[in-house]
């Protein structure tokens, strides 16, 4: 079963190919990725990770 949500770090960050965890914050504060809050914690979901993937490659489509 794949997980539903990431957390942040590092398991976002490998889901992107291995971004740094500076770079995954930076797509979370930029907006371009999505985030959710349960408690305390944050979390992206699954969902984000491939949103965020189509658009670039929508974006090196065009």
């Amino acid at each position: 079963m794949q997980p539903v949500l990431l957390p942040i770090y590092p398991d976002t960050g490998l889901a992107l190919g291995g971004l740094g965890r500076t770079k995954v914050y930076e797509l979370i504060t930029s907006g371009e990725l999505r985030t959710v809050k349960i408690g305390r914690r944050r979390f992206v979901p699954a969902s984000a990770v491939e949103e965020y993937v189509a658009r670039l490659e929508q974006r090196s489509a065009a």
